[in-house]
């Protein structure tokens, strides 16, 4: 999958996995060539287009990761009734994509490094298609639960893959914008889950939930890889024809070139990294800044809340679960695309502060009125009212969420760490993050069905300490 050769310095070089060819290498023959072709040609060309285009393109893969996420709530009921599941087998199923996140995080860092990003991207591709057909065709738990085992490895190679190749072909002055790029896909991918769980049958969500990597194997051939990567692997030809067609054909790039091969050749003289390194404070610093963020962003409850709203929604009092779960996801893509817009003009710490200060609010509220609504007749109109603040509450919770602690985390965990670490060190917060998600989702169904009130009230708690 990946080989290695001997250039004249005698260094191993790796090449990467999925080689696209020169097709975006361009001569000065074929630059005029282009110059011929008139104002079509020059789409390409434009530094903002080209990296935006790559940027959507690998953007399938955070979709998938959301999809992924948003699937288990509006299809709760009919599978629990259609395959004779309890409620702890459904839980156990709603937290092993998890579980399978955890070993891909484990091996995400090592198959980018190796294979390069596009590599992995496609490597993640094909369990994640196996597995929502594994779903589809499940006639009991067994396939059920390996189906999510294997979306869950796919989802743990993107979820450390997509930020890091972002954050290395993005302009500085871009950066922010385009990494939030990542937490917006999640969420328009759970948005498609809640919408499409409305329509279509369990079984046949599953067979959709195989499009966006499908449309994404084909895409990955017309992007460059990460420029970065490429001039850590030494191959500076390949590297310099990457960062030009993600910068524009008539953009002078030299001082860019200049400034990764300084970065690159500060951070190779080590080639060996040790997980006894990262104690070293240089290190040990921006790790501890990156695995902070990603385990309190799930200990802030957010998935059990979003792989289970609808149960959340029944216990408030509303009628239209799937519906109410559905608006949810929306009000989830506008705030996350707010962020989008905001990041690099409002700053990450800032949007952190008011994104935990809100959560913290929010959460307190729900748990508050679900603690209130036990003595309360159903019948009586401050019932209603109960429901109407929980759904406030909840709402709120999603938009503060989505202003910082969604996106941040994982723009700031794939800027900060040092090049020659970033794929130990990113797999090592990657699966903090992980394991912290599939303690939450495999705990908040059941915690839901012993105590609404209280469920919530242990995130408050965590949201506080932020």
């Amino acid at each position: 999958m990946s080989f290695r050769e001997e250039n004249d310095d005698g260094r191993d070089l790796r090449k990467p996995f999925l080689h696209t060819g020169s097709w975006y290498r361009m001569s000065s023959r074929q630059s005029s060539m282009m110059d011929k072709l008139g104002s079509s040609a020059y789409v390409i060309r434009d530094n903002s287009i080209s990296v935006v285009l790559c940027v959507l393109i690998v953007a399938l893969g955070p979709i998938q990761f959301g999809f992924t996420g948003g699937y288990s709530s509006p299809t709760q009921s009919d599978i629990i009734s259609d395959l004779k599941l309890s409620l702890s087998e459904f839980s156990v199923f709603g937290s092993l994509s998890n579980v399978g996140a955890m070993v891909g995080a484990i091996a995400s860092g090592q198959i980018a490094e190796y294979i390069g990003r596009k590599g992995s991207l496609m490597i993640a591709s094909i369990p994640n298609i196996i597995g929502w057909l594994a779903i589809s065709f499940a006639r009991d738990s067994s396939f059920l639960f390996m189906g999510r085992l294997l979306e869950g490895f796919g989802v743990g190679v993107i979820s450390y893959t997509v930020p890091v190749y972002i954050a290395e072909i993005a302009p500085q002055n871009m950066r922010g914008g385009l990494g939030s790029v990542n937490q917006l896909s999640v969420t328009i991918g759970m948005m498609l889950a809640y919408l499409l769980g409305l329509f279509v049958h369990w079984r046949v969500l599953a067979v959709l939930g195989i499009l966006p990597c499908t449309i994404l194997i084909p895409g990955l051939f017309f992007i460059p890889e990460s420029p970065r990567w490429l001039a850590k692997m030494g191959m500076m030809e390949d590297f310099e024809a990457s960062l030009q067609v993600l910068r524009g054909f008539d953009t002078d790039i030299s001082v860019e070139v200049n400034e990764i091969k300084r970065s690159v050749a500060s951070t190779t003289r080590r080639t060996t990294i040790r997980f006894s390194d990262l104690k070293r404070k240089r290190y040990w610093y921006p790790l501890m800044v990156g695995i902070g963020l990603l385990v309190l962003q799930q200990l802030s409850g957010i998935n059990g809340v979003l792989f289970y709203s609808s149960t959340i929604f029944k216990a408030a009092g509303l009628s239209s679960t799937n519906l109410a779960t559905l608006g949810l996801g929306v009000i989830q893509v506008i705030a996350t695309g707010v962020t989008t817009w905001l990041v690099d003009k409002a700053g990450r710490r800032l949007l952190l502060i008011v994104s935990s200060s809100g959560m913290t609010v929010s959460l307190l509220l729900v748990a508050v009125v679900f603690y209130l609504k036990t003595g309360i007749s159903e019948d009586s109109h401050l019932h209603s009212l109960m429901g109407i603040l929980s759904l406030v509450g909840l709402v709120a919770l999603v938009v503060f969420f989505s202003l910082g602690m969604g996106a941040i985390p994982w723009v700031i965990m794939s800027e900060i760490l040092p090049v020659n670490i970033k794929s130990l060190a990113g797999s090592t917060a990657t699966l903090a993050n992980w394991l912290t998600s599939w303690a939450i989702t495999m705990t908040a169904n059941l915690l839901l069905n012993w105590s609404s009130g209280g469920s919530l009230s242990l995130p408050f708690s965590l949201s506080l300490s932020c």
